[in-house]
């Protein structure tokens, strides 16, 4: 006999995840370079498909370009270029073999007398480039540039004559940061988490991270963003917070932070998630191009960071 009553309630929806929510995102807006790596991190899509994505920006010089960065638009090669062609090997374990060959006779042609890289070649000039990005005849060497290409090839095991001086200079430039500014920073810590010399890479690591906080770089109350400088030149509000200079729990960075704090920044970096399912670009932002083209950048890389700290499994 039919039970009497009211019918059952229909079952609950899943939660949705920030991986589930920036996954439509992603599909909608991102280059093919970026959906190949969404797929990768996070659908068990094959590396040889983001290989393939990439070789698009790839130059006969063997460096890369084509706005492979978003920020400086253009065919020729450029070192900020080729340091993120750099970070899309690492991360499909691909940093390796001939084409890193290539990739670091590349940057022995674009390097200093120092042996360390300027950000932009001279190049540059004529083609589309972010305001804050100067395109000089004589640019500088700068550990903003040098240290995550020299990082990520020590992370990778890479081992070429051009290392040698570069990772002086990097060693050099870390240890005698006096007044920085967080992307500097970062760079620092990209350099210090795979630096071959452990022992000083801690020691030097433990000293920068003490300047992070006297200098009150990285904000650590979310809820009291006033109290925390800009760094000049940054766009109002760009605010770097613990997650962005420990991007996962092995970093040398994590030590910067209490659990407290750091679970703080990770709440914010997840609140940061916008109704359409990306992350929003807090840089400076000069055109509608590069400023679409860098929210999937943005929101992989808040994903990986979030998922690194086990905020969500996918």
């Amino acid at each position: 006999m039919a039970e009497s009553g009211v019918s059952p309630l229909p079952p609950a929806p899943p939660a949705r995840t920030p991986l589930s929510r920036a996954e439509p995102f992603v599909w909608l807006t991102a280059r093919v370079l970026e959906q190949r790596l969404f797929a990768h991190h996070f659908l068990r899509g094959a590396p040889d498909a983001v290989e393939a994505a990439l070789d698009a920006y790839r130059n006969e010089d063997g460096g890369y370009g084509h706005a492979l960065e978003p920020d400086l638009r253009g065919p020729v090669s450029q070192p900020l270029h080729t340091a993120h062609a750099l970070r899309v090997l690492d991360a499909v374990a691909r940093c390796g073999g001939q084409r890193v060959e290539r990739v670091c006779r590349y940057l022995t042609s674009v390097s200093n007398a120092d042996g360390a890289l300027p950000a932009v070649t001279p190049g540059q000039r004529g083609y589309p480039t972010a305001p804050y990005v100067p395109v000089l005849d004589a640019p500088p060497s700068e550990l903003l540039a040098t240290g995550p290409v020299v990082g990520l090839l020590h992370r990778n095991e890479v081992w070429h004559a051009w290392l040698f001086r570069a990772t002086d200079f990097c060693w050099q430039a870390v240890e005698s940061l006096e007044n920085s500014h967080p992307y500097e920073v970062e760079a620092a810590v990209t350099f210090l988490d795979s630096a071959p010399d452990r022992a000083r890479a801690e020691a030097a690591a433990d000293r920068l991270g003490r300047l992070v906080r006297a200098q009150r770089l990285a904000a650590l109350d979310p809820d009291d963003l006033d109290a925390y400088p800009v760094a000049p030149g940054y766009a109002p509000g760009e605010h770097h917070f613990p997650h962005d200079f420990a991007k996962s729990p092995d970093s040398l960075a994590r030590a910067w932070f209490t659990d407290d704090e750091m679970a703080r920044s990770l709440d914010h970096l997840a609140a940061e998630q916008r109704a359409d399912g990306g992350w929003p670009v807090r840089w400076r932002q000069w055109s509608p191009v590069p400023a679409l083209e860098a929210r999937p950048l943005v929101t992989i890389e808040a994903l990986r960071t979030l998922r690194s700290y086990g905020r969500f499994v996918g």
